[in-house]
């Protein structure tokens, strides 16, 4: 059914009711969006100028301009007219204050755009442009005009006497600015500030700080610093500000040497003073009365040109400024010989340096020891032991066997020659260094034929001519010995 009832309404008649509510629906729009266009907020610097923009938009053309006119808000409540321009009557600036400074950049309604020029900081506040329109009437849009001011800095020390309260000793003001600034201080004294501001008439602001502390000489010449930060600045503002404190003069002598002694010349003291202000005199005088003849005095200098006992006294200095006067004494002994002072201790120098090359050299000593000492230990022995007698060797054994005629052997000599008891060639016994030699450095071995061990035996065998039939047959062969490790099997050669 409902599509029977949408097929009896003709295309054209759709299409028009779509047409009619678009059409209400822009009216609508152009109802409701700000046909005068502005700026919504500007700023501005004092002595500079700026351009107040101001256009009308009329869309569908129907609306009448009448007359435009920039009205002027310094505060709320009240509006002055500073500018109004008419199509027939031309231009008028009825505000006093802006005559001859706010001019139409275009002459015409559509475009009512003004500059104004030397600018105050009184100047600052709401500006509308306001249209008078037919048929809709009054249409209007407001600028925000906010004058800015870069403030005046400045900062100075002021001057105190040294003392127990806590005083002002330093000023930082930023004057005249807008928005108002920010003033801290960097110091390393042990101090603290407070900040007050005022409102001036044209809207800007003054910032002034004060550093206080308790002054005492030692902060003389102290630098606190002050530091201004705003909004018109492209850096904050420094400035360094050294302190001043005042006081009385401390006084000290310095020169006596304890050798004042007779006929020593060109003896000198000098009187030292620590004040602010500078000292305006330094007095000497004496305990005993008057300066003696043979001192001079220059300012805080004195100076003895020739020492004797006239100068056996006590010296004053005494240092005056404004703050106060301070003053110094000392007694100087006039002696009848000189003393020898001690000079550098050359002595001592030396025997600090000898001391050390000695303790260095007993360094070096000891390493090369221990060093040489290692080196012996790891490389091979540098002397032979002789070689031990075994009991139960073969030597003895024949010895014991020759009977109560057999001599004692004796070892050859180098050089010495001995036969073999089977009748083989002579052999030259060699000294030890020869037959380590042949040996590889090894110690010397005897060959195996060397069967008899002394001399009553060789001759005893070479008289039978036989070999060994003398002999018990157990001789033939050497006896067992227990050799421990490390010990030498070599039994010692015989004498022919």
């Amino acid at each position: 059914m409902a599509r029977d009832y949408a097929a009896r309404w003709p295309g054209s008649l759709v299409r028009s009711t779509w047409l009619v509510v678009a059409a209400i629906l822009i009216a609508a729009q152009d109802t409701g969006a700000q046909k005068v266009r502005v700026d919504e907020k500007l700023e501005a610097y004092p002595t500079e100028s700026v351009d107040l923009h101001c256009e009308f938009v009329d869309r569908g053309g129907r609306t009448k301009l009448t007359q435009v006119s920039w009205i002027w808000e310094p505060t709320d409540g009240q509006r002055d007219n500073i500018a109004v321009y008419h199509p027939i009557y031309g231009q008028s600036f009825p505000n006093l204050s802006f005559k001859d400074r706010v001019s139409f950049l275009h002459n015409t309604l559509e475009n009512p755009s003004i500059k104004i020029s030397n600018l105050r900081m009184s100047d600052a506040g709401r500006y509308t442009c306001e249209y008078a329109t037919y048929p809709s009437g009054n249409e209007q849009g407001t600028t925000t005009l906010v004058m800015l001011a870069k403030p005046k800095n400045s900062a100075n020390v002021v001057t105190v006497q040294a003392g127990t309260k806590s005083v002002v000793v330093a000023q930082c003001e930023a004057a005249e600015g807008k928005p108002a600034a920010t003033i801290k201080w960097l110091a390393s004294v042990g101090g603290n500030h407070s900040t007050s501001t005022t409102n001036g008439p044209d809207g800007t602001v003054t910032v002034r700080s004060e550093y206080r502390l308790v002054p005492t000489p030692a902060d003389n010449g102290r630098e606190v610093t002050c530091m201004v930060d705003q909004r018109t600045q492209e850096r904050p503002w420094v400035y360094p500000v050294k302190l001043s404190v005042e006081y009385p003069p401390s006084v000290s002598i310095e020169g006596y040497d304890n050798n004042w002694y007779v006929g020593r010349s060109d003896a000198t003291l000098l009187c030292l003073a620590n004040a602010n202000p500078a000292p305006t005199t330094v007095t000497w005088t004496t305990a005993s009365g008057p300066l003696p003849e043979t001192v001079e005095v220059d300012g805080n200098k004195l100076t003895v040109r020739k020492v004797d006992d006239a100068v056996n006294t006590t010296f004053t200095c005494e240092v005056k400024n404004k703050h106060g006067a301070s003053r110094h004494q000392i007694t100087t002994i006039v002696i009848e010989r000189r003393q020898i002072t001690s000079g550098p201790p050359t002595g001592a120098v030396i025997g600090g340096i000898l001391g050390c090359l000695a303790f260095i050299g007993i360094i070096i000593a000891t390493a090369f020891f221990i060093r040489k000492r290692q080196e012996d230990g790891e490389g091979p022995p540098k002397h032979k032991p002789p070689p031990p007698m075994k009991a139960g060797s073969s030597t003895e054994m024949l010895n014991k066997s020759s009977g109560p005629m057999a001599t004692e052997t004796a070892p050859l000599s180098p050089g010495e020659v001995y036969y073999e008891p089977t009748g083989g060639e002579p052999v030259t016994n060699m000294d030890d260094e020869t037959t380590g030699a042949l040996n590889g450095g090894a110690p010397p071995v005897l060959d195996d034929s060397a069967k008899y061990d002394n001399r009553n035996e060789l001759k005893d065998h070479t008289a039978d001519g036989h070999h060994g039939n003398n002999l018990d047959s157990s001789n033939h062969e050497p006896p067992a010995a227990n050799i421990a490790r490390g010990e030498s099997f070599v039994s010692p050669p015989m004498y022919v």
